[in-house]
């Protein structure tokens, strides 16, 4: 789901929860839960028993835990895995010909061969058996999983099944004697502001236990196509991944997977996969070891209030088409590109990240209704949900003049389509943005291959000059780009 490096965010990262060694080469960081009850921590005995006094709840009610940690922490295990990775190549030298710099040049700035490494995570029983589960970046390209149990005993583990695209894994271990076993909750009955435990080990450090509360749901950070995160202030400390979020009835309501930081430490921003996905996939990691889901063959974005305005819609709400596949099951259903999806199988679309998660979770080649927004117009149409493929789709197509619209387009030639990697010579293409225009601020970047603005299919240099001319008086424009090997609608204010 998740690729477990950092990802910058406005100064801000968002970082997978590793182990103490990934942190200290630069790669990801684990997750661990906070104290709650900082007044308990910050606040002087006598403040304490003062706030005692006035809502005349013991202390102890509150604060005591120690009946569900030590109930649950024998079913939390520590996971390191081993893997080798390829040496790094030192930047091209500075020093030319058969400089004998070159040499020290290779040697204090590559690693010419591959090395060791080690990372920390965690996991949980779920089947007396030995089935555990965790996150896919503990395990990933594993070359030897250790598996530490409460009590000491140690095992390697083997993976049964994995999931990236929701950062779920399988593992298991051969054991003779029964293993207490987490009881899965329901995450979908988590309430904002409900109390959590976490247990991992964080640094390394065996069944540390650590509470929170439920601070969001339904959190999407850019994590993924399926990234739906249960959000809490639990600190998140290195070691922490794949380790149980448990509610006070002693459930595992989610996983611990990600923090959101500026230092790589904790700041009281945990995120956690909620367990009902994670049962959704589970039966297939198990018996597959693989996740089968449904394809729709659109690409979708965001409806922003301008690109709401623009489409003439009275707010923003749904997905926006901005890509049918060809012969997929969105274009043998009638989808085209700019229709709003506001509707999938009974199900309301408020936001573009809630429809991949739907068609995730359809089976292939069941038939579905969609409800969708057509030149204002609501339009229903049916769709065979297909099965989707683990392929890198290939880039399509997408312009030497210059507007007050601040672009300098390019008719795309064939040398220029081979250097873009494009299957067409035929559009435009952005040479050049001007800072501070209106295209810059509308977010039109350069290499960015214009296909349609209102609308209308650009094909070359002249239709584009068309649509510029025709577009001199309108309040807002809308533009159908392809940027990188996806596209996206953008709107802009003349």
């Amino acid at each position: 789901m998740f690729k477990f490096n950092r990802e910058q965010r406005k100064g801000t990262s968002i970082l997978a929860a590793v182990s103490l060694t990934s942190l200290l080469v630069g790669a990801g960081i684990g997750t661990n839960l906070s104290p709650l009850i900082r007044g308990a921590v910050h606040n002087s005995p006598r403040t304490v028993q003062a706030a005692e006094s006035q809502t005349n709840v013991p202390s102890k009610g509150i604060l005591d835990f120690s009946p569900l940690a030590k109930k649950l922490r024998p079913m939390v295990v520590n996971i390191s895995s081993t893997r080798t990775a390829a040496g790094v190549h030192a930047p091209p030298s500075p020093f030319g010909g058969d400089d004998p710099s070159n040499e020290f040049w290779k040697r204090f700035f590559g690693n010419p061969g591959p090395s060791r490494q080690q990372s920390l995570g965690s996991g949980f029983v779920i089947d007396r058996t030995g089935y555990i589960l965790t996150n896919n970046h503990v395990v990933d390209d594993a070359e030897k999983i250790s598996v530490k149990l409460a009590d000491g005993g140690e095992f390697e583990a083997k993976v049964v099944g994995k999931d990236p695209k929701t950062d779920i894994a399988l593992i298991k271990i051969d054991t003779k004697e029964n293993l207490p076993v987490a009881s899965l909750g329901d995450s979908d009955q988590l309430e904002v502001g409900e109390w959590v435990l976490a247990i991992g080990n964080p640094f390394g450090l065996d069944s540390t236990v650590t509470s929170g509360i439920v601070s969001a749901k339904g959190r999407h950070i850019g994590a993924g196509p399926y990234d739906s995160f249960i959000q809490t202030d639990a600190s998140i400390n290195p070691g922490n991944s794949g380790g149980p979020l448990i509610n006070m009835r002693g459930e595992v309501v989610g996983i611990n997977t990600a923090i959101f930081s500026q230092s790589g430490g904790n700041i009281g921003i945990g995120f956690a996969t909620p367990i009902n996905l994670v049962k959704e996939v589970l039966p297939q990691l198990k018996s597959k070891g693989k996740v089968t889901r449904g394809w729709l063959g659109v690409v979708i974005q965001n409806v922003t209030p301008d690109i709401a305005e623009s489409m003439g819609l009275d707010r923003r709400r749904g997905a926006l088409v901005s890509e049918v596949a060809k012969n997929g099951p969105g274009e043998r259903a009638g989808l085209k590109v700019g229709d709003v999806i506001v509707d999938y199988d009974g199900k309301e679309i408020k936001e573009s990240g809630d429809l991949p998660i739907l068609v995730a979770r359809t089976a292939p080649q069941k038939q579905v209704r969609i409800k969708l927004l057509r030149d204002k117009k609501e339009i229903f149409v049916t769709a065979t949900i297909g099965e989707l493929k683990e392929e890198k789709e290939e880039p399509v197509a997408a312009a030497e003049t210059k507007g007050s619209l601040g672009l300098t387009v390019q008719q795309i030639t064939p040398q220029l389509a081979e250097n873009l990697g494009l299957k067409r010579a035929t559009g435009v293409v952005i040479a050049a943005v001007e800072p501070g225009s209106v295209a810059d601020e509308a977010g039109l970047q350069r290499g960015d291959v214009i296909l349609e603005i209102n609308r209308v299919a650009i094909r070359n240099l002249s239709d584009y000059k068309k649509a510029v001319a025709d577009i001199k008086k309108s309040k807002r424009v809308l533009f159908l780009v392809r940027r990188e090997d996806s596209t996206m609608f953008l709107a802009l204010k003349p």
